[in-house]
């Protein structure tokens, strides 16, 4: 939607109000990858201020995005900080060049239930991180393990008082963001994330509560341009994976966010290309300053929509609030306690997780439902790009399938043929359905193969029913007849015998 001037109102609030959701979001994020707060803020300002000015979906905003926390976090444990920034930067440029090419449009052919899959077992990894993190004990590095351990850790932690107080900041600032959706309207114009971040930090400061804050520097110092050993280190073959997965993931986040965008409001829809190279230039950027990677969040993103913004001068503009802030109020971070960051990225990791939507899709399409449960467990269990081929080759396979969809029906020509039809797609996957049904069929009959409701045949298919075919006839019985069926590229159909 063109910028007009009567939207400039509409499009400063809801600016604020998205400002006021990123900002403790953008800070939490960074802490729990691993990274300072301040690389936080320099992707959410880069989000509003180079990729929100860019085509491609008018109304979603980007930035630091709770879902790629989990891989984010084990490249920095791996690779390290500095590397970080150099993968960040080629992936963002391999964005580009995808959009670029046209592919933008194709990530809308990746399954549903995988994306819906790898964002609920980063919320399970994020949700049992982050308890770690309230209770201040050590995380383990395997997502099995922080599952695992988690009921020691919390035992333990009730058994301490520091503890014990972090956990109450956390659980407090759960519980305070999830009743603030019940408040009226007017009143929920202000996040709860924030009034429950604002909160926790007053009363930690009036009380003295023995919890730790945020440490915080400079933005500018925070900035890491990419030296000579984070370049070389691009030598590892074992990074190629890591670049595609911080390509191909957050690709596919912003475009399924951006679906889901556009079902909200009536205007202009989204350019999936155009927006593939904005994500990627924001993410080239991001690199170039070592910050954390970005895609589009559909937290931020809906929230902007229900402000009422009508163009995108919205998400610019709190890209300008973000780099205020971070310019001149860094030192305000200092007085957040940790434990609150860790209850709102707790209450956004349950938000990942489609407890409703697992039990629709179980009583209407159990094979999706299994392949969302299976990539969320296989992403905690083993590890996230892992989690993700895995439920990438189950959804191929249940494709193929499908696909391969066979019905063989028997029955009597009237004139002492058994007619055997075949309707449907003919795929080596059927091969074993198929034959069974012919070994069966009596010896001294006229067997008449129907193949004119075949859709598709392939080459396995076609070589073995001439096999059978010419056994069936060795063996002293009448020729088998073959009806007319398509002629498929996998092979014509089989001659008449």
């Amino acid at each position: 939607m063109p910028f007009r001037p009567s939207h400039l109102r509409q499009d400063f609030a809801a600016s604020l109000v998205v400002f006021l959701v990123a900002l403790p979001l953008c800070i939490g994020v960074a802490l729990a990858s691993g990274v300072p707060a301040e690389l936080g803020l320099i992707t959410g300002i880069v989000g509003g201020l180079v990729t929100g000015v860019m085509r491609g979906s008018s109304l979603q905003v980007s930035g630091p995005a709770a879902g790629l926390t989990v891989l984010v976090l084990e490249t920095v444990r791996v690779f390290g900080l500095p590397v970080l920034g150099v993968i960040v930067l080629l992936a963002g440029l391999l964005q580009v060049v995808m959009g670029a090419l046209g592919w933008g449009r194709w990530f809308r052919a990746i399954s549903l239930s995988v994306v819906e899959g790898m964002l609920a077992g980063i919320g399970l990894v994020i949700i049992a991180g982050q308890l770690y993190a309230a209770t201040g004990a050590s995380v383990p590095d395997s997502g099995f393990a922080k599952l695992t351990g988690l009921p020691g850790a919390l035992a333990e932690g009730i058994g301490s008082g520091a503890a014990l107080v972090s956990l109450a900041v956390a659980a407090g600032t759960v519980l305070l963001i999830v009743a603030w959706r019940r408040l009226p309207r007017r009143a929920r114009a202000v996040p709860g994330a924030l009034v429950a971040v604002l909160l926790a930090a007053l009363v930690t400061a009036l009380c003295d509560l023995p919890v730790e804050t945020v440490r915080v520097s400079g933005v500018l110092e925070a900035v890491r341009l990419p030296g000579a050993d984070a370049v070389a280190s691009l030598a590892d073959p074992v990074l190629l994976g890591t670049i595609l997965a911080f390509a191909l993931i957050p690709s596919a986040e912003s475009l399924f966010s951006a679906a889901a965008v556009d079902r909200l409001h009536s205007g202009p829809r989204t350019d999936y290309d155009k927006e593939l190279v904005a994500q990627g230039t924001g993410n080239a950027l991001c690199g170039l300053l070592g910050a954390l990677p970005l895609t589009a969040v559909i937290v931020r993103s809906s929230a902007n929509v229900e402000a009422g913004a009508r163009t995108k001068a919205s998400r610019v503009l709190h890209g300008v609030w973000l780099l205020l802030f971070a310019a001149l109020l860094p030192g305000v971070l200092a007085y957040v306690p940790l434990a609150a960051l860790a209850g709102v990225l707790v209450h956004a990791g349950w938000k990942l997780i489609p407890f409703r939507g697992v039990v629709t899709l179980w009583r209407a399409h159990r094979g999706e439902a299994l392949i969302l449960v299976v990539t969320a467990v296989a992403i905690v269990g083993v590890g996230m790009l892992e989690g993700v081929v895995i439920g990438l080759v189950l959804s191929v396979a249940k494709a193929a399938w499908e696909a391969s969809h066979l019905r063989v029906e028997r029955s009597d020509d009237g004139r002492g043929a058994v007619r055997v039809r075949l309707l449907g797609t003919v795929t080596f996957l059927r091969l074993p359905q198929i034959l069974d049904s012919l070994e069966v069929l009596p010896r001294d009959r006229r067997v008449v193969l129907d193949l004119s409701g075949v859709h598709h045949l392939d080459h396995a298919c076609r070589a073995a029913l001439e096999a059978w075919a010419d056994r069936h006839s060795a063996a002293g019985s009448p020729a088998v007849r073959f009806d007319s069926g398509p002629d498929r590229t996998a092979g014509r159909t089989p001659p008449a015998r």
